[in-house]
């Protein structure tokens, strides 16, 4: 984590964490997962159609470029609602504050894996079936996923040092909901 003081004279590092956006994009009651491949983080493991906010853009912009990029589509700024805020930190410390926004497909358009360099498959998945079990998703797109599904729209995933990277029920449940008014 980049530490910067910022004329803060108590000399107490400021976070600086990278942000993230996430396309939950429905189709009914199913949901369009990714596996990742060659990207360097979490290779084999599921997760939602995502991507790093480039500089200049808002995180609208950013989960539009993304879903271009990745699936295909082109999505409108009326096509999207923030499904969740999660503030992340991984396994290695490094924090970062994700964007989930959710979209909805119609039955006559498809998305297509348009970077199958970094995607080895796109599949729809049942909300009420998700991949379960280690080795299946990134543990905190399915803690956003839950958070989502359970009606949450902040929330903290902060992982222990010795956590996994991939969703494992097992374990101990590392998300924490922030009230809304």
């Amino acid at each position: 984590m980049e530490h910067n003081t910022g004329g803060n004279t108590g000399g107490t590092a400021r976070h600086t964490e990278v942000i993230d956006v996430h396309l939950l994009l429905r189709r009914g009651d199913t949901l369009l997962l990714s596996r990742r491949r060659n990207t360097g983080y979490a290779d084999g493991l599921l997760h939602a159609p995502s991507g790093h906010v480039e500089d200049g853009e808002d995180v609208r912009q950013a989960v539009i470029r993304e879903a271009a990029e990745e699936i295909g589509l082109v999505l409108r700024p009326a096509d999207l609602r923030v499904a969740l805020v999660m503030q992340h930190r991984g396994p290695a410390g490094a924090p970062r504050v994700g964007w989930f926004f959710e979209a909805w497909l119609d039955a006559d358009r498809e998305p297509v894996n348009a970077e199958p360099d970094k995607c080895s498959e796109l599949a729809w998945y049942p909300l009420g079936a998700l991949p379960d079990g280690p080795g299946q998703m990134v543990a905190y797109c399915r803690a956003g996923i839950e958070a989502y599904l359970a009606g949450e729209r902040f929330v903290l995933h902060w992982h222990e040092p010795d956590d996994p990277v991939d969703h494992d029920p097992s374990r101990p449940d590392r998300v924490v909901p922030l009230p809304a008014t």
